[in-house]
């Protein structure tokens, strides 16, 4: 491969890497003790605003990440073939995709079951209707318990990347 769009490609990586990491780990460590005092209500708009703003960042760092990641890959002296997994940088890759393949999950169950949720209740309150009981802390312990978990996902990735890279 081209030693500039090999570079690129490492620009581009890395670029994705600190925008939907760097997101997580915001979200993760940040925002819940910012967050902590407000009422449900108010908070569950937050999370809103900062999803709608987030989750389009994050799935196209998805798109570039992987994108990026494959042709680096491809071009590594110790790729060896799809599923040739020997040596200890062939098995970190694996590792990391799996991990990575686990974050994917987790970004869409956010994105496409607990947000919408959390939409349809704060669409219930602005017509009106309380939402059920205890259903809004639910659904941001619950948001707050996934981002979390990508946000632990995400570090793997990163040590299995440092392990690869040192093999």
């Amino acid at each position: 491969m081209n030693g500039w769009v090999l570079s690129a490609a490492y620009t581009l990586h890395m670029t994705a890497t600190v925008a939907w990491v760097g997101g997580l780990l915001f979200q993760s460590f940040l925002l819940p003790g910012a967050t902590r005092n407000l009422e449900p209500l108010p908070r569950a708009r937050l999370y809103a605003a900062l999803a709608r703003g987030f989750q389009p960042v994050a799935w196209i760092s998805l798109a570039v990440l992987i994108f990026t990641g494959l042709s680096q890959m491809a071009a590594h002296p110790s790729y060896a073939g799809f599923l040739a997994i020997e040596g200890r940088w062939a098995q970190a890759i694996l590792a990391k995709h799996l991990a990575f393949g686990a974050m994917i999950l987790v970004a869409g169950w956010q994105t496409w079951r607990v947000q919408p949720q959390l939409s349809r209740l704060l669409l219930l309150q602005a017509a009106g209707a309380a939402p059920p009981d205890g259903e809004l802390p639910r659904n941001l312990r619950s948001l707050d318990r996934l981002t979390r978990a990508n946000a632990a996902l995400a570090l793997v990735v990163l040590a299995l990347t440092a392990i690869a890279r040192t093999a």
